[in-house]
């Protein structure tokens, strides 16, 4: 299993944090392990949308463009 360290948390934070556990009865590090684990895993928001669109009805009729333009890195001037 993989580490990491977060530096620069505001104190007032790990406060919260350390409430927040101890609410929930766990340690503070499974308590940052659970925000971390819902965070990445919440469901992308337009797929969330287009799914619920879809069990509604009327959105399979709407056209969907294909994309055919290239990814290409922003130039600062």
């Amino acid at each position: 299993m993989a580490s990491i360290i977060v530096r620069g948390l505001d104190q007032a934070l790990k406060e919260q944090l350390a409430a927040q556990a101890e609410e929930h009865g766990r340690s503070m590090e499974a308590e940052v392990r659970d925000i971390l684990t819902k965070a990445v895993r919440r469901p992308h928001i337009g797929l969330a949308l287009m799914r619920a669109a879809q069990g509604v009805g009327g959105v399979d009729d709407l056209p969907v463009p294909e994309r055919d333009d290239e990814a290409r890195a922003v130039e600062f001037e």
